[in-house]
């Protein structure tokens, strides 16, 4: 099992930055990916940012250009930097990791504020 646990989010003004981390435990053998998940209320979530083996990194559309998604080489953390924060980025951001397996684990999440 891996668990993974989340942190650094937080109330900030629009034209902030933030830096997100997430930190994984247990057993992680084969991590292909990592990446975050945002949902704000009433909306689907989506695609924040993923990183994958061999460097492939995807943003969503919303975010790119202002989001840079880093990992540690081991896979036991990963980050997410925020800058030119919107009110339209106030979400709950969530850590997921993808095993070789396919399977999948999910972190609590971390809130997102962003006042305009």
């Amino acid at each position: 099992q891996v668990q993974l646990v989340e942190s650094g989010g937080a109330l900030v003004q629009a034209g902030g930055s933030l830096r997100l981390s997430c930190k994984a435990s247990g057993r992680i053998v084969g991590a292909i990916a990592m990446g975050w998940y945002r949902q704000a209320p009433g909306k689907e979530r989506e695609l924040a940012a993923l990183i994958r083996t061999g460097g492939t990194i995807l943003y969503g559309d919303s975010v790119e250009g202002r989001f840079t998604i880093s990992r540690e080489h081991d896979w036991r953390s990963v980050y997410l930097q925020m800058t030119d924060l919107k009110p339209e980025d106030t979400a709950v951001y969530s850590c997921k990791m993808v095993l070789h397996t396919g399977a999948q684990f999910w972190g609590q999440g971390t809130q997102v504020t962003v006042s305009s």
